[in-house]
């Protein structure tokens, strides 16, 4: 073989293993989540998480440091996500209305981060979190980190320090309760197209509170 096809070939070997990487992290989670909706998290050793999912205790933990992981990864999947949407956004928008357009647009397509989804996959897992102290308590984790990857971004479009971190701090927060709120509304039987039209009046609502409440950016 010569140096080019040693390179192709290489390359090659590393696109198998990181999808083989991929889907065994994808089975573990899966296999993890179905077990703690069937018998609850506390309940669920990660011993029996690893057996059934066919890998080690070892190569488990390489994969979810942590049994709250194997839960939360989901949230950690798109912590950065706000801070994305400012990146990418037309200079001519203000960061926060790629935000809100941002959040409309994952209303519309009843994307599960946003609480308006009533499959009963994403309602069971709400509630998994939701009911789950050590859960709950990780998810702040998660919070964290996207308050920091959107107070960078919000720094380079032109932000001080101070506004970039309080205007991420409440962006993230707010972003999470209206999710709550949306949850909350399915959880008492309302279906996700019954709530659609006030999950947008929310939005809109809380982004103008946010905007008058900082100034125009």
């Amino acid at each position: 073989m010569d140096e080019r096809n040693e390179q192709v070939g290489g390359q090659k070997g590393v696109g198998l293993r990181e999808r083989k990487k991929a889907r065994t992290r994808e089975a573990i989670a899966a296999t993890a989540l179905r077990l703690f909706l069937q018998s609850g998290f506390e309940q669920v050793s990660i011993t029996e998480i690893a057996e059934e999912a066919g890998v080690s205790r070892r190569s488990l933990f390489t994969y979810f440091p942590t049994k709250e992981d194997l839960v939360l990864h989901v949230f950690a999947d798109h912590e950065d996500e706000a801070a994305r949407t400012v990146r990418a956004r037309p200079a001519e928008q203000q960061p926060l209305e790629a935000l809100r357009e941002a959040l409309l647009a994952a209303l519309r397509r009843r994307d599960p981060n946003t609480g308006l989804n009533d499959s009963p996959e994403s309602l069971a897992f709400y509630r998994l979190v939701g009911g789950t102290e050590s859960l709950a308590a990780g998810l702040t984790r998660y919070t964290s980190r996207g308050i920091d990857a959107l107070a960078g971004a919000l720094l380079e479009s032109g932000f001080d320090p101070l506004s970039a971190r309080l205007t991420a701090s409440q962006v993230i927060v707010l972003e999470r309760e209206l999710a709550d709120m949306n949850h909350q509304s399915l959880a008492g039987g309302q279906s996700a197209t019954e709530r659609y039209p006030e999950a947008v009046r929310a939005a809109d609502r809380a982004f103008d509170l946010l905007r008058d409440g900082l100034g125009a950016r």
